[in-house]
């Protein structure tokens, strides 16, 4: 089968391309670093046209984008959606790019940005992009409940018959990345760490912040306290202060709710953390590959667009 379409993944820093077919094989691919925060000065259709040459996309192909492309600040605003939202609502809200955005590009193409979703709820105001892809390649799986997709801005959402009822955001890495390398915290940080998710620091900090998530605050000083009386090293303040944030909020997720199950984002990196604080607070998991996650999600986006 021949390829039918081109799906793209522009987010922040990072860029990932697939040449895919109506059924969901993939033809070639193509990635980088250039994310938005590249192309808002090196320009947008320059970086697109490259990766396309690199895959051997064919030219006449249409070309299906999701992530922060479609930002305010990115190549074209792609307007939220907003929830409740099934595919066919955020496949409805696709941006068609303007011609004259595609002038460096070397053939005329039908390129759509997808938009992200808005929760417009005035006492829980959320808005995520990207991660919604995700989402609904999860629900062309039949996976419904709760999802959780570690980040920098991490999302908890809910899916229910193949639509996204709700979802809240959690700037843990973002956090994590502020104290450790901003705040006084910084002088007790070591330059370079890999926390394992198996480190007892890491873990230890991890329960002391899901038992008591208002506890936070107050638990961040004393890492800096205790590196400077010799209680602990820098690595393992660091894996402290990893386990009191990311437990801060599996702990705060979790607390007067039932919840037995949790589908996770991501196997690797962060995601194993996140999995091994999932795992004592006493909740079953069923892993997914967030990657596949946004080839399944544009692959369903796409179908319902161009009517494979």
């Amino acid at each position: 089968m021949m390829a039918d379409f081109v799906a793209v993944d522009w987010g922040t820093s990072s860029f990932r391309l697939w040449v895919m077919a109506r059924d969901g094989r993939l033809h070639g691919e193509s990635r980088g670093p250039e994310g938005m925060s590249h192309c808002v000065t090196a320009g947008f259709a320059p970086v697109l046209a490259a990766h396309l040459a690199r895959a051997e996309a064919p030219a006449d192909l249409p070309i299906l984008i999701c992530g922060m492309a479609g930002a305010r600040q990115g190549w074209f605003e792609a307007p939220y959606a907003d929830l409740p939202a099934p595919i066919t609502a955020l496949a409805a809200k696709a941006v068609r790019l303007p011609g004259h955005l595609l002038a460096d590009l070397p053939n005329p193409r039908d390129i759509r940005i997808l938009p992200g979703l808005a929760q417009r709820d005035a006492a829980h105001p959320d808005v995520m992009r990207g991660e919604e892809t995700q989402l609904f390649g999860l629900a062309n799986q039949a996976i419904e409940g709760l999802v959780c997709l570690p980040g920098t801005h991490c999302k908890w959402a809910n899916l229910q018959d193949g639509a996204v009822t709700g979802f809240a955001s959690y700037i843990t890495g973002e956090l994590f990345d502020l104290l450790s390398r901003q705040s006084i915290l910084r002088h007790a940080m070591p330059e370079t760490y890999a926390i394992a998710p198996d480190d007892p620091d890491f873990l230890a900090a991890a329960d002391q912040a899901m038992a008591d998530p208002g506890l936070l605050t107050e638990a961040l000083f004393p890492l800096r306290a205790g590196q400077l009386l010799d209680y602990r090293g820098r690595e393992a303040t660091q894996a402290r202060l990893s386990g009191l944030l990311i437990g801060a909020e599996v702990g705060r997720q979790v607390a007067g709710n039932a919840l037995k199950s949790v589908t996770l984002v991501g196997q690797q990196g962060l995601g194993a953390l996140y999995a091994a604080v999932l795992t004592r607070a006493g909740l079953s998991m069923k892993t997914v590959d967030a990657e596949n996650a946004s080839r399944q999600g544009l692959l369903a986006a796409a179908r319902e667009i161009w009517r494979f």
